[in-house]
């Protein structure tokens, strides 16, 4: 018997739930021979502007959460994305067009990048920290903390790797992100949050927009609760108008980069404020 196709729809991952984008757009995401895979949601401003209130909402619960906790919770998607290995694998061979091999060396590579960072959770502290030397009675002690909502624009030549590359170190410190998906290959990007709403991550720690970064990211750069802007795949766009628009609002902003961001300490000390401490020693 012949049976009628489902083409998904997919939706948007905002505060913990999956909302169709308010302007009901949509957007159609091809193979890389040009047959239809899917719909995507086209985000608008607005949609953009829900998921920095939900960022904000859940920054004090997930930056209030020990190091050793994040940690557990990143490790957690690491799990649950290696137990959809297969799924991943086929969403990137189709989308973007590479071979299986590719696509599997794409998903381990990701996976690791998530145990990699939660190792890090319960020890960047110990290496951005310090016990300053001072003269006089007392002690004083730098370490650093989140700086708060952190919007992203993935890089766009890679729906998962470069996606994971960027968010990741973001969540170390106990910022909350928002992150503009790649426009061309979203569908690893949206199962991915599948991934994340089945796991430990609390509802609007990570919020993912799919749709055009041209027209989200303007929204994002000037949203003045917004802390951060990672402009890893804006290469393609106006990034130093981004750059000067985030500039009044003084949000820190990390440049465009070629290709996928490797792993390094840097990148989650990148999103982190030092907070320095002093306090009288006791006298005997």
């Amino acid at each position: 018997m012949t049976r009628l196709a489902v083409p998904k729809t997919y939706k948007l991952y905002i505060g913990g739930k999956f909302p169709r984008s308010e302007s009901g757009r949509v957007y159609e995401v091809s193979t890389a021979e040009g047959a239809f895979l899917a719909n995507a949601a086209k985000a608008s401003r607005k949609d953009a502007r829900d998921a920095v209130v939900a960022a904000r909402a859940a920054t004090p619960g997930w930056s209030g959460a020990t190091g050793y906790n994040r940690g557990q919770v990143l490790y957690r998607i690491a799990e649950l994305l290696e137990g959809r290995r297969a799924q991943f694998v086929e969403e990137l061979r189709l989308s973007e067009g590479c071979t299986a091999a590719e696509a599997e060396r794409q998903v381990d590579a990701a996976i690791d990048i998530w145990v990699w960072y939660a190792g890090w959770a319960d020890k960047y502290v110990q290496v951005a920290g310090n016990g300053n030397a001072v003269s006089g009675p007392y002690f004083n002690v730098s370490t650093p903390e989140a700086t708060g909502v952190v919007a992203i624009i993935a890089p766009q030549d890679s729906g998962l790797l470069g996606l994971v590359s960027v968010v990741a170190p973001a969540l170390v410190s106990g910022n909350t992100v928002v992150v503009v998906a790649s426009e061309r290959s979203p569908l690893a990007a949206i199962s991915l949050s599948e991934v994340l709403a089945t796991s430990d991550v609390p509802g609007g720690v990570i919020n993912v927009l799919t749709g055009s970064a041209a027209e989200i990211a303007p929204w994002l750069a000037s949203h003045a609760d917004v802390n951060a802007l990672d402009l890893a795949g804006a290469g393609d766009l106006d990034w130093i108008d981004l750059q000067i628009t985030a500039a009044e609002t003084l949000k820190r902003v990390l440049g465009p980069e070629e290709g996928v961001a490797a792993p390094t300490v840097e990148r989650i000390t990148f999103f982190t404020e030092t907070k320095t401490v002093w306090h009288p020693k006791g006298i005997i």
